[in-house]
């Protein structure tokens, strides 16, 4: 009888002993194997050891790299959990994260090394390939045995709604149970060149690192530049015979809006997943021309529970609706819609809040009981036991189809003119128009007026006029053609940006 999987590192131990000389992860300059991988995440634990106990926090400092990604290990052969630190990020959102968690123990890799005030941690600052003072790997082997699954892999720093970032703690055990089934699903093996394009505080990363090791297959890291230039990048994907796209929907909207297909088509590609926003489907069937034969995947899900939790695998040919279900719960987790007086609703066409429940749930906000106790609940359809279910926060409802469909943020939902409105749906509308690639919306609640942003070569009073035929006079944004839209570290829209640009 097979032992149970308790902790990831079992997953890279095991594909190693299939594919030792086979490379895990490359980056621009470096790639390493399976078996020098483990070894240099293990004298990496060792070095981490020498400064804290196990299940200690970790913070890593260094763009995204090989070397990065032996620190994420070593925290784990160490029993600790790391916490991935953007040099990209202001100082003080660093300092706030960093003060967050109790003052870690920091590991810098070396493009890093200048973007920490040093001076004031003086002992608890170390380069990631730092020398340990032995290499007795036994000590790992004894930590190892006191390992549970429920211990914390990582903590990753999303945007607060009170400006104070918030940490999400997952553990190894909600890694595993959502990892071996997205790559069952997806038929992710030992073949896949994974492409990776989210940054490593991103938890769209965690579907790259972790589906790696646990398939066998190879990770190619894709530098942060290449996306500023479709052309680069479209080479990139060609010369490192990129099979596998797990991206952000702006990501590849950056192909797509550029028209960076009519240079070249990366050939390998066959599977190409989405998530962090809704896909433009004008985009999607920009991709799915050059792509006929591909798998596409709409992804949904937040950080709190792992990555994912609802996925919809399309079709071959041109899709032909107007949105994207975000379709049906993986395996082993549960979707709830909770409408304002905390009663499930279930009836095609009924919105309320989607509401996860499962084993990948995090384990809540770090260092903030408060936070994880508003956020994570108990199941009010379930009153004999505590069953813990999150508020996502996102509004949802069933189609007759019986798939789920996003319809936007509760924060999302105005009261404009007498008249409560769903921003999703004038998104939506804008996006249906021929001549719009792209369109966001916003609302300026003192000057009560609706904003809707857009790319495309539709111009302005035309985009007003052929809107006026979807929707009521109420929902008529002020459109404000771009050319195009600042975007977030993690590749979304930055909304804050267009707020302090245009809304003032």
């Amino acid at each position: 009888m097979s032992r149970k999987i308790n902790n990831v590192l079992r997953w890279l131990e095991d594909s190693a002993g299939k594919y030792p000389d086979k490379t895990v992860f490359a980056d621009e300059n470096v790639s390493v194997t399976y078996s020098d991988f483990i070894r240099a995440a293990k004298e990496t634990a060792l070095n981490i050891l020498g400064s804290v106990p196990p299940r200690s926090p970790v913070a890593v400092l260094g763009t995204k790299s090989v070397e990065v990604l032996t620190a994420f290990f070593g925290c784990a052969y160490a029993g600790c959990f790391y916490v991935p630190l953007n040099p990209a990020h202001p100082a003080e959102r660093r300092e706030k994260i960093l003060s967050t968690l109790g003052r870690p123990v920091v590991l810098f890799a070396s493009d890093a090394a200048n973007c920490l005030p040093l001076d004031s941690y003086p002992a608890q600052c170390m380069p990631i390939y730092g020398k340990a003072a032995d290499n007795d790997f036994s000590r790992l082997d004894r930590i190892r045995s006191e390992h549970i699954d429920t211990d914390p892999l990582y903590v990753i720093f999303t945007s607060g709604s009170t400006g104070e970032p918030k940490g999400i703690a997952v553990s190894h055990r909600s890694v595993i149970d959502f990892i071996e089934e997205f790559t069952d699903i997806f038929d992710i093996g030992p073949d896949e060149v994974i492409g990776n394009q989210a940054p490593f505080d991103f938890d769209v990363s965690v579907k790259d690192i972790y589906s790696t090791v646990r398939a066998g297959a190879t990770m190619q890291i894709i530098p942060k530049q290449k996306f500023s230039f479709p052309v680069m990048l479209i080479d990139h994907l060609c010369e490192r015979k990129i099979t596998t796209l797990i991206w952000a929907v702006s990501a590849m909207c950056i192909l797509s809006g550029f028209r960076a297909f009519t240079y070249k088509v990366p050939s390998a590609i066959r599977k190409i997943m989405f998530s962090g926003e809704a896909m433009p489907v004008k985009q999607l069937n920009a991709w799915k021309k050059y792509y006929p034969d591909a798998m596409f995947v709409n992804l949904y899900g937040p950080t709190e529970i792992t990555c994912n939790c609802t996925y919809f695998i399309l079709e071959k040919g041109e899709f032909k609706g107007d949105v994207l279900p975000i379709g049906k719960p993986f395996p082993n987790e549960r979707i709830y819609l909770i409408d304002n007086e905390g009663n499930a609703v279930s009836g095609p066409h009924a919105i309320g809040e989607i509401c996860v429940g499962g084993t990948a749930l995090s384990l809540g906000y770090y260092n903030d009981p408060d936070g994880t106790k508003k956020a994570f609940v108990r199941n009010p359809s379930v009153g004999a036991y505590e069953d813990k279910i999150y508020k996502t926060g996102d509004l949802g409802f069933y189609g007759d189809d019986g798939l789920l469909y996003f319809v936007g943020r509760k924060d999302f939902q105005i009261k404009h003119m007498g008249h409560r409105i769903e921003l999703g749906e004038i998104e939506a509308a804008a996006q249906s128009l021929c001549g719009v690639s792209r369109a966001v919306c916003m609302y300026d609640g003192v000057k009560k007026k609706i904003y809707g942003f857009y790319q495309g070569t539709l111009e302005v009073a035309g985009a007003v006029n052929e809107l006026r035929e979807k929707l009521p006079s109420y929902m008529i944004p002020q459109m404000i053609k771009l050319e195009k839209f600042p975007l977030t570290e993690n590749g979304k829209v930055d909304r804050k940006a267009l707020g302090k640009e245009y809304i003032k």
